[in-house]
């Protein structure tokens, strides 16, 4: 096979692949910016300069896709400290930041007809915790298991519609209402939010 250079791209390469997925889009940080809490900026003592926050989302995207914990975030990547994007993290999550960037993304599939609500599936996966807290007592007879479960709810194309956090024993069947409960009203057409797949 002979790799014909074209004017302007490296040899090599896809133009499709990215090579640092935690890396924020100008496309995706322009969605995302608007919904972020701004911080009051303080006149009497300042102190040093907060790191950006699409930095910060960086290293929160960085830590996501690696595994790596937060205290290990390598400094030299420029995200700030791993205490930094947990903070942030933490802010961004408590404010809802996350909860609306899902509706927001939910609508604007909706409004292009890229949402199949002919079927949805419910997923769940067992995550076990390896450095987890002690132990508040005895596990449930017959049922114990160490850990926490995610259930997913996703329509036909595999978008997740809701997602909840569980104990590790808890059946996909038994938490199949709590995760229709959870769905957010999905705007992007006329008529009233689609509340169900």
């Amino acid at each position: 096979m002979v790799l014909v250079p074209v004017p302007g791209r490296p040899v090599g390469r896809c133009p499709a692949v990215r090579t640092s997925p935690w890396i924020v889009s100008d496309d995706l940080w322009e969605r995302i910016e608007p919904l972020l809490p701004k911080k009051e900026r303080r006149f009497r003592r300042p102190g040093r300069k907060p790191v950006p926050d699409r930095q910060v989302l960086c290293g929160i995207m960085f830590v996501l896709h690696t595994g790596i914990q937060c205290k290990h975030l390598p400094q030299e990547l420029g995200f700030g400290s791993g205490m930094t994007c947990w903070r942030r993290l933490r802010d961004w999550n408590e404010a809802g930041v996350w909860q609306q960037l899902h509706e927001m993304l939910l609508a604007e599939l909706n409004a292009a007809a890229r949402l199949d609500w002919s079927r949805a599936v419910v997923a769940s996966s067992h995550v076990r915790a390896l450095q987890g807290g002690f132990r508040q007592g005895p596990l449930p007879v017959g049922r114990g298991r160490v850990g926490s479960k995610h259930h997913l709810l996703t329509e036909g194309h595999g978008t997740p519609l809701a997602a909840i956090l569980t104990g590790g024993n808890r059946n996909d069947v038994t938490q199949l209402m709590h995760l229709l409960d959870a769905m957010p009203p999905v705007r992007g057409r006329l008529g009233r939010p689609r509340r169900k797949p």
